[in-house]
């Protein structure tokens, strides 16, 4: 986790101890100057109140504006939304990533409510309470907005008639030589199992075990250790297996062996080996016996970035990508995708063989835990913005419900989103199911089902070399 958001949730838990704190002695008045009966009632009411709308990590005003800087190569065009219909004033062209901006106001119901915008047989969400500038997408939706027949309308909030488009056109890219660079073993399936599922040629790089936090394999009698160790396996196994699911072939994938959370460690000292924190494992040899390219890291097994960088650099040069997808360094604060693209931007150096693109993607975010917002099944809206982001491309390639319903079964496939919830948390779904009406999907339990399994995927596209 980046430094940027340890800081938001310090503050957001001193504010949350503040909160609480006053409220404890508001509770003893009452206790005091009315009746005792009312603080067990009153803690029950605030207790439930604190589930439905206090519990979600939003580290910023729903009265922020979001900032995006767009390219040059977008083209802006404005429009208003006249009669429930959205009309645009200038020729809208072919293109296949569709970007709305319009500001949005939460109606009173909207800050108890999740607002959202109906937009033709889509919906998209957004914070309670929300009051400013947002984007919508409706890439996929061209044909009906050109003819003038795409509807607009809020659910819990007003949008404001006036409107600029912002229209891109991307080359295709499943069509070119893909590699997906994935921190952990679930990450390529959650941000692009659309795109590779469809792509020409790609192959997948997993740079971690993925063994932490495996506490759930203790129940099976085993100390923290060999749980940890069993964790890793089966998430190595399920970094080369699951990925056949969506037509690539184990040939194609790679599975490195490094250590979970140990990657900036790695980077502040290259030559240093860094085990794992809970296995006890210092050879990253363990996992890699599936592979079917030989690496430079195969040689002593140390978990270096030294080693790692050579990984990349062999990988680079032998599969020869025309485009690389990896985490946003600035969007996604998780400190292993963070380093993952530090490491790739390196290894592109070192290589002799030059990438032209990179997409990058966001598994999570510094500012809002549920971007992206709402059901599953529907679009993704562009994520919070706060500080103006570099003036990337955006490209947001289109997933049908069949391709969106192997996305889920992919997921399912993954042994770390398999955990059934925990108890605190299914309350606090029956809750917010009761008193917001959120609902979550059939497909599986955990908050990656919601979130990752939509009609988009969504890429911010960076040139390299020019």
């Amino acid at each position: 986790m980046s430094a940027r958001k340890q800081i938001l949730l310090k503050r957001h838990r001193r504010q949350k101890r503040i909160a609480l704190l006053l409220a404890l002695v508001v509770l003893a008045l009452i206790g005091i100057l009315a009746a005792w009966w009312w603080v067990p009632i009153l803690m029950l009411v605030g207790w439930v109140a604190h589930e439905a709308w206090f519990a979600d990590h939003l580290f910023y005003s729903p009265c922020d504006d979001y900032s995006y800087a767009f390219s040059e190569s977008t083209r802006a065009i404005k429009g208003r939304i006249d009669a429930g219909y959205v009309r645009l004033e200038g020729e809208l062209e072919a293109a296949d990533t569709l970007i709305l901006q319009v500001h949005i106001n939460a109606s009173w119901l909207g800050r108890w409510l999740d607002p959202y915008v109906l937009i033709g047989n889509d919906r998209q969400d957004f914070e309670r309470g929300v009051n400013g500038r947002r984007y919508l997408n409706l890439s996929g939706q061209g044909e009906l907005l050109a003819q003038g027949k795409l509807s607009l309308r809020g659910r819990f909030c007003r949008l404001d008639p006036l409107v600029t488009l912002h229209v891109q056109r991307n080359p295709d890219y499943a069509e070119q030589r893909l590699m997906i660079i994935a921190p952990h073993a679930d990450d390529a399936e959650l941000a692009a199992f659309g795109l590779y599922s469809l792509a020409r040629e790609v192959s997948i790089l997993t740079l971690t075990q993925g063994e932490i936090e495996a506490e759930a394999y203790q129940s099976l009698g085993l100390d923290k250790a060999t749980a940890a160790q069993l964790k890793g396996r089966l998430r190595a196994w399920d970094s080369l297996a699951v990925p056949l699911w969506g037509g690539v072939a184990q040939s194609q994938c790679l599975q490195l062996g490094y250590y979970c959370l140990q990657l900036p460690a790695m980077q502040a000292q290259p030559d240093q080996a860094f085990g794992s924190r809970e296995s006890g494992e210092t050879d990253i040899r363990s996992v890699r016996t599936s592979n079917a390219l030989l690496l430079p890291g195969d040689v002593d097994g140390v978990p270096s970035w030294r080693n790692l960088l050579a990984d990349l650099v062999a990988a680079l040069e032998h599969y020869q990508p025309e485009v690389v997808v990896t985490p946003h360094p600035q969007l996604d604060p998780h400190s292993d995708h963070v380093a993952s693209t530090q490491a790739l931007l390196e290894a592109i150096e070192l290589s002799s063989w030059k990438p032209k693109t990179l997409l990058l993607y966001a598994n999570h975010l510094h500012d809002n835990d549920r971007w992206p917002m709402g059901p599953a099944g529907f679009g993704i809206a562009l994520p919070p913005a706060i500080e103006v982001l570099p003036a990337d491309g955006l490209w947001s390639p289109y997933l049908d419900a069949a391709q969106q319903r192997d996305k889920a079964m992919a997921l399912a496939m993954q042994h770390d989103l398999q955990g059934p919830l925990p108890f605190k948390r299914r309350i606090r779904r029956w809750i917010q199911r009761a008193l917001v009406g959120r609902r979550w999907p059939a497909t599986g339990e955990d908050e990656f089902f919601r979130k990752a399994v939509r009609r988009h995927e969504l890429f911010w596209v960076r040139t390299l070399g020019g």
